[in-house]
């Protein structure tokens, strides 16, 4: 009887063995080149497997292509997008759109920990979203959407013992999703107490991004979307064979017009329709923001890993901060005195680190057509943001010098009011 079994299962299990060995194998895989058109496709994916892998970002960011950290923003494909006028005027740059609806700062910072050779002493763009810093900061089901495992162990395996990581530890531990694998929500245990891993503990997570590894570079490019690719190559036949930003600034106010023609707030008619119109005739949604703030929210501290992340790695970033529409903003009752101190507030976190390049969109919230809905940019707006983009990623820049401070990960700056900066500042030096 057992003979028999071991005939009918042992193959079985041989099979199985060999199948851990290769995916436990720290050598990498000899597959083939990720191609052009497939990282043309990556780009502009928006894909949750993108997101969370290696191979193809790696590969593609190696070469032309620039880390374009955001959410949702990137899939409002009009002629103006980003990804667009590169494709259009063959610029030496495309952008790698990295990051969804959903997608914040924790997100953003583990996307970084298996791209930092493609980020070490290069480029990058970061739009940051006043509407991340609410009051209990990411959504842990919109994290956990975009959690991967590949992604920590990655860091697991060349954390240091400092408050960057001991930050990031205890961040992740309050993650439902850290509980997906037993052994690394021990490890994240003593990297938040400040302790070394063990001797296993180490092993199994080299083994772990091994397999991980692994199965990115097998499965990262299966059933990759093509969507958004059609859209650009369409939405690129809009555009004039030759660049002039007065010319295209004019379409963009043709379009946003033509589009935007049955509502009072100047936001696309596609979107009106589908996710407002009923709402705002019943009622709902006026006032509903009165007391809605951005300037409290452990947001601040999972944006300063990612700032953390740059200096570490010598990273020259353009940071976008774009504005709310107007119309919409007093409709909501959303106060324009607190947005002006989120402002205040980010500007300092940044600058005071030496992070000076800022696209500070925040006061164009009346500009018609600058919008394509309540809070992402479009049409005028994206060639706004294409004008000071485009000349800081091609041409030579001064470079950065950063100074870090632990002071922005204490709950002291996370909850403290904008008004209070200066005695913060006297305070802390």
């Amino acid at each position: 009887m057992a003979k028999r079994l071991l005939r009918i299962f042992g193959p079985l299990i041989l099979a199985a063995i060999l199948v851990f060995a290769v995916l436990a194998m720290p050598v990498k895989l000899g597959l083939s080149k990720v191609s052009a058109s497939r990282e043309r496709q990556a780009a502009v994916s928006l894909s949750p497997n993108v997101l969370k892998g290696k191979r193809i970002k790696e590969a593609a960011l190696k070469g032309k292509y620039v880390p374009f950290f955001g959410s949702s923003e990137w899939s409002r494909f009009d002629p103006m997008h980003p990804s667009v006028l590169a494709q259009k005027y063959n610029r030496s740059y495309r952008p790698f759109l990295l990051g969804a609806r959903g997608s914040q700062s924790l997100t953003q910072y583990f996307v970084m920990q298996n791209i930092q050779g493609e980020l070490r002493n290069k480029k990058a763009v970061f739009v940051i979203s006043p509407q991340w810093f609410v009051k209990d900061g990411t959504r842990k089901d919109a994290f956990g959407y975009y959690y991967s495992q590949l992604q920590t162990t990655e860091w697991l395996t060349h954390f240091r013992h400092d408050a960057i990581d001991q930050y990031a530890a205890k961040r992740l531990l309050q993650m439902p999703v850290a509980n997906s694998d037993h052994f690394i929500y021990q490890a994240l245990q003593r990297v938040a107490a400040g302790k070394s891993l063990t001797k296993y503990q180490r092993f199994y997570l080299q083994t772990r991004k091994n397999m991980l590894t692994h199965e990115d570079q097998f499965f990262s490019g299966i059933d990759l979307p093509s969507q958004n690719l059609n859209r650009v190559n369409q939405q690129a036949k809009k555009l004039p064979t030759h660049y002039s930003y007065s010319a295209l600034d004019a379409l963009g106010g043709r379009i946003g017009k033509a589009e935007t023609g049955n509502n009072p707030f100047r936001i696309s008619d596609k979107f009106y329709n589908h996710g407002l119109k009923q709402q705002i005739q019943k009622g709902k949604l006026k006032n509903f923001q009165k007391d809605l703030s951005y300037t409290e929210s452990p947001e601040f501290a999972d944006f300063q890993l990612c700032l953390d992340q740059f200096a570490r790695l010598n990273t020259n970033v353009m940071f976008i901060i774009p504005p709310i529409n107007a119309k919409w903003q007093k409709y909501t009752g959303l106060s324009a005195s607190m947005l002006k101190q989120f402002d205040q507030k980010i500007h300092y976190q940044l600058q005071s680190q030496g992070f000076n390049n800022i696209v500070d969109l925040s006061d164009k919230g009346n500009v018609p057509y600058f919008m394509t809905d309540t809070i992402h940019l479009g049409w005028r707006g994206w060639l706004a943001v294409d004008k000071r983009v485009d000349p800081f990623l091609t041409r030579q820049q001064k470079q950065p010098n950063y100074s870090i401070s632990d002071k922005f990960y204490s709950t002291k700056w996370q909850n403290l009011a904008p008004s209070q900066l200066e005695q913060y500042e006297n305070n802390t030096k």
